[in-house]
């Protein structure tokens, strides 16, 4: 009887790492659409409309909350409300390439409702992306807007108030006005590309 050492698969580098779940990838990529990649970090939201190809992912259009500073965005370029402006962002460009249809990438992210990606899933929709979903995941409209935000601000007074939301009054934005300057901001960028 042949006997044979030790049967185990060495994982790729970024699987070791928790940094990539191929079978995840490769499901994507089986649907043969580009995929709307929607990234967030503590600090920014990037999404980015990818398409692969066999020397590597071809990235087709972008956007990143840095960006939002051209439409005179004062709020904070984490939160939900720039997470929507971001995937509103990159529909609108997608649909400048031509692309009309994508799938969601979320990579390792914990999908939970109303999570920021899927704000930003919901702004890219909004562009007019055609990206198969539930609609049960995404923020409804008042948290896209901010008001969760605005009635947080409304809760607190005084110095709580101020260290909370130092960044927001630094720009000369309370976090009262959130909504109303999220939308001036939407229709800003709807109006650059034609809507």
């Amino acid at each position: 009887m042949v006997k044979y050492g030790p049967h185990r698969r060495v994982l790729y580098r970024r699987e070791r790492e928790g940094r990539t779940d191929y079978d995840y990838r490769r499901g994507l990529l089986r649907s043969g659409k580009p995929r709307l990649v929607a990234r967030i970090s503590l600090k920014h939201v990037r999404a980015q409309v990818v398409r692969a190809k066999e020397e590597g992912d071809e990235i087709l259009t972008s956007a990143f909350s840095k960006e939002l500073s051209e439409w005179d965005w004062k709020g904070y370029t984490s939160n939900t409300p720039s997470a929507y402006l971001v995937g509103l962002l990159c529909g609108f460009r997608a649909l400048e390439e031509g692309v009309e249809e994508c799938v969601l990438d979320i990579d390792r992210f914990v999908a939970s409702p109303q999570a920021r990606v899927f704000a930003v899933l919901k702004g890219a929709v909004d562009a007019g992306l055609g990206v198969p979903h539930n609609e049960k995941v995404l923020p409804d409209d008042r948290r896209c807007s901010g008001e969760h935000i605005a009635d947080y601000g409304e809760q607190l007074d005084g110095e709580e108030y101020e260290e909370q939301f130092a960044k927001y009054l630094e720009k000369d934005l309370e976090p009262e006005n959130l909504p109303e300057h999220f939308n001036e901001v939407k229709d800003a960028i709807r109006k650059q590309y034609g809507e």
